[in-house]
């Protein structure tokens, strides 16, 4: 723990755990008890982490959503579901490493998943363009929808992304119309979709796996049509903004479901999914059954059209 990388508004809880660990070196010395001492650090550790994490700003939690020892997909799909065959390519450009997906098991209940992942080190960020898709990404994760269609077979994805990737060879290749018709195609896609935040939410690289029955946000996660950084960048030409953009932004998962965006939050352990991973693992597999529960005895029409119904109510439009 004391290892781990701190935020600076985690300050304080990080002083506590060093002067617990020092009280517990030289009890462990056996020279004096410091058993009330450790006593006493752990009561003042547990209410700091509350005071402090029952008050997160937004951009807090942006930090939070980005911590270098947050799960990713592939540690969701290895601890929440068993039998997972991979696969690969959009059978037209290559294998886009930055978007997996595959056939996995939960709970005995076959599903297809796919998601975004990143990279926990420089080799593998590059290997996984920082989870940032190019088109042969979403068209991947399309293709693989539509074989869970085929089967019959219920989908769920992980969203986890910076952002859709950004380079000259992805609007080349048509990155717009990718994440487009990915859009077009999962709002009628036959079989139940169940998406899930897990970390970064931004803009349409996140929207082109994230339309589905059920939308869900982890607690410390964050989605938005664009990143407080560069929302700041936009309006006031410097990134020293972004903690005010990300409050305007209404980013976070408790906003989002207020304002009627998301389906539901799951739940994390204190601080984020990163203090204890196992409760991470649990909740979000709780989560997934319990939508399976609800959506797989569903009729397929009346549940293409309560989809459908549920995102053309997001905001006003005019047909010109």
């Amino acid at each position: 723990m004391v290892n781990q990388h701190w935020f600076d508004f985690e300050k304080d809880i990080l002083g506590l755990i060093e002067q617990r660990e020092k009280a517990k070196e030289i009890h462990e010395k056996g020279k004096t008890d410091m058993s009330d001492t450790m006593a006493s650090l752990e009561v003042k550790i547990r209410d700091t982490k509350n005071a402090i994490y029952s008050n997160l700003s937004g951009w807090n939690k942006v930090q939070i959503s980005r911590h270098a020892a947050r799960p990713y997909t592939l540690d969701y799909i290895e601890n929440i579901a068993t039998d997972f065959i991979e696969l690969h390519g959009d059978r037209h450009i290559k294998d886009d490493l930055a978007m997996v997906g595959g056939f996995a098991c939960i709970d005995g209940n076959p599903v297809m998943i796919i998601g975004q992942q990143k990279g926990r080190n420089t080799k593998q960020r590059q290997l996984r363009n920082f989870g940032m898709p190019n088109p042969e990404g979403y068209r991947k994760a399309l293709r693989l929808m539509k074989l869970a269609e085929k089967f019959g077979i219920p989908i769920l994805t992980l969203i986890d992304t910076p952002g859709a990737s950004p380079g000259l060879e992805a609007e080349e290749r048509g990155q717009g119309e990718a994440i487009a018709r990915n859009l077009l195609e999962m709002s009628v896609l036959k079989v139940p979709i169940i998406c899930i935040v897990i970390g970064e939410g931004a803009s349409g690289g996140a929207l082109g796996i994230g339309v589905g029955d059920r939308v869900l946000m982890m607690e410390y996660t964050w989605y938005s049509v664009i990143s407080p950084e560069s929302c700041s960048s936009i309006l006031w030409r410097t990134w020293e903004m972004k903690e005010r953009a990300a409050e305007a932004l209404k980013l976070s998962a408790t906003e989002m479901l207020e304002n009627k965006l998301v389906d539901g939050i799951v739940s994390e352990p204190l601080g984020g999914a990163h203090h204890n991973p196992e409760m991470a693992y649990a909740s979000v597999k709780e989560a997934v059954l319990q939508c399976l529960s609800e959506l797989v005895p569903m009729d397929v029409e009346e549940r293409i059209q309560q989809r459908i119904k549920k995102f053309s109510a997001m905001g006003v439009y005019v047909e010109g």
